[in-house]
């Protein structure tokens, strides 16, 4: 897809269950003051009705994440992302899909 899925290994795939775990940037909420995993913005693309922001989060790497609108970040921002757990996708090391994530799987 377009923009790409964001792939996560080590220790939060495992979490969940998996080797790697999938998550589009529109299942990744974005926020100034809260969430699961913290980061830097590194780009923000303002284009109309959505916001693309990349940013590098800690432990993890480069996220992409789409937010609605202006969303009112710039470059060294410190931002919060949460994932829609529902909405991952998880993968062995062969990257086949697995099944869906398990309830009260751990993304943390």
């Amino acid at each position: 897809g377009s923009p790409r899925m964001n792939f996560i290994e080590g220790e939060i795939a495992r979490g969940a269950g998996a080797d790697c775990i999938g998550i589009r940037p529109e299942h990744l909420a974005l926020s100034t003051d809260s969430g699961l995993w913290s980061g830097t913005v590194t780009v923000s693309e303002h284009l109309g009705s959505d916001t693309f922001v990349y940013v590098q989060v800690d432990g993890i790497g480069t996220m992409l994440a789409r937010a609605g609108g202006e969303f009112p970040v710039h470059h060294g921002d410190r931002v919060w992302l949460t994932p829609q757990t529902e909405k991952l996708h998880r993968f062995d090391d062969q990257g086949n899909a697995l099944h869906s994530v398990a309830a009260g799987a751990k993304v943390a």
